[in-house]
């Protein structure tokens, strides 16, 4: 099991390890290694989000991957799922993406993508993970040259979007998207206005900075006040990457990825399109959620927290919707990956046919109260180690019964604790998720 490579890619504080120009080198050529291995070109597509550190790593990894014996291309700044799609139609044997989604600019990783234009399966990080920690990045590779830019493989991507969701307002519609100050601060302008939108961007500067910096789909209430003061039909933000989207509807609410799985899911089964009525979910998804697709004919199935287990269930059951309540949302049939740009053009696409708000779309879901409370750890100690949590933790299931949930996991990208519990009292919960958090925070809390 991989212990660099969490459920998306590799991440840490950019210039440390693993993400030093030494080890960065070893992996770009210990991918080159890797594809000759498995006889896949040894072709790659890289990609970034605008971080600053995001140029120096993207050509250590490309120099490391020509100096193991193949060739390489960047479509410069742009978003996670484009290099899904760029590295699946493009004969690439593999892609990656230095980005860190939605973590502060300090950060950076590293997200490779088979030449199926899927997560890395497992037994490459494997492999990966073994020559980095072998010793091989003292032999002194170094970074040189420039990268091959092609500016068409952007352009590629934007074609694909149109061409997958060609709706086109009948009427004036006015949208706001918050850029998060990442890779869709350009792209996002270009195909929103081309598609005949008005449009008004927000956070869409950046200066390898300000990615994420109380912006895009993790801090929406500045959206949410300029949705209301522009008077506008929907507000989008996306994360650093643009892999998710959050909504904002007419009426300044947030809306998140589980409001998008409801639209969309009653859509597709209206149009019955919607495979085996089945919804792909993670165990973070709201009950309410699994409550109203029932009522409508569909089931809900639920994986563990990250996309890439909700597309493995996906093509392993032949579902074609499925996401996460965080806003990345995977339509199989147009696209592997999630992909907020994509999303965001599938629900504005039911809004003009409908000739619905999104108000009007999400009026029948009703969300159980659900907290969620992050713990800042020092190390991730099992929770079965930690004195008194399982006994704590049996008393809350006792509490909530059948109406309601506990899930406690550490994150796989950070190092935090995370403890969700939703029932029908909103007081008892956040009581109880208090009471499991001061039991993480006191044993092993980064305090």
């Amino acid at each position: 099991m991989p212990q660099l490579f969490g459920t998306d890619g590799l991440r840490a504080r950019a210039g440390e390890f693993p993400l030093d120009e030494k080890t960065v080198l070893t992996l770009g050529r210990a991918l080159a290694r890797l594809l000759m291995r498995r006889k896949l070109p040894p072709r790659i597509i890289t990609g970034r989000d605008t971080r600053e550190s995001g140029l120096w790593l993207e050509e250590s990894l490309t120099a490391g991957f020509l100096a193991g014996g193949g060739q390489a291309v960047s479509a410069g700044i742009i978003t996670t799922p484009a290099i899904s799609y760029l590295v699946r139609t493009h004969d690439f044997g593999a892609g990656v993406v230095i980005s860190a989604s939605h973590n502060p600019y300090l950060d950076n990783g590293i997200k490779i993508f088979s030449h199926l234009g899927t997560k890395t399966p497992e037994d490459w990080e494997d492999e990966l993970e073994s020559e980095i920690t072998s010793g091989a990045h003292h032999l002194g590779l170094v970074r040189q040259g420039r990268l091959e830019i092609n500016a068409g493989l952007r352009q590629n991507y934007l074609d694909f979007l149109r061409q997958a969701c060609p709706a086109r307002p009948q009427k004036r519609m006015k949208l706001v998207v918050d850029c998060a100050n990442g890779a869709s601060s350009e792209l996002a302008p270009a195909l929103f206005g081309s598609l005949g939108f008005d449009l008004i961007t927000i956070n869409s500067r950046p200066d390898g900075k300000n990615i994420n910096n109380g912006c895009g789909s993790l801090h929406p209430e500045k959206l949410a006040e300029k949705v209301m003061t522009e008077r506008a039909d929907l507000g989008v933000a996306f994360d650093g990457d643009a892999d998710r989207a959050i909504w904002v509807d007419e009426r300044g609410r947030i809306l998140n990825g589980d409001h998008t799985l409801f639209v969309q899911a009653l859509h597709l089964k209206e149009k019955k399109t919607l495979k085996k009525n089945t919804v792909v979910a993670t165990i973070m998804s709201n009950m309410g959620l699994e409550k109203i697709l029932k009522e409508n004919g569909i089931r809900l199935l639920r994986t563990r927290v990250g996309d890439k287990y909700v597309l493995d269930e996906m093509l392993k059951g032949g579902y074609n919707l499925g996401g996460e309540q965080s806003g990345h949302t995977i339509f199989l049939d147009q696209s592997i990956a999630g992909d907020g740009l994509l999303t965001s053009l599938k629900m504005l696409e039911v809004m003009l046919e409908k000739e619905k708000s999104l108000s009007e779309l999400v009026r029948d879901f009703k969300e159980f109260p659900q907290v969620l409370l992050n713990v800042r750890v020092r190390e991730k100690v099992p929770l079965a180690e930690i004195p008194g949590f399982e006994v704590a933790a049996a008393e809350v299931r006792q509490q909530l019964g059948n109406n309601g949930r506990l899930e406690v996991r550490y994150s796989g990208t950070e190092m935090l604790a995370r403890v969700m519990i939703e029932g029908p009292d909103l007081s008892q919960v956040e009581e109880l998720a208090a009471r499991l958090a001061r039991i993480i925070d006191r044993h092993c809390g980064d305090r």
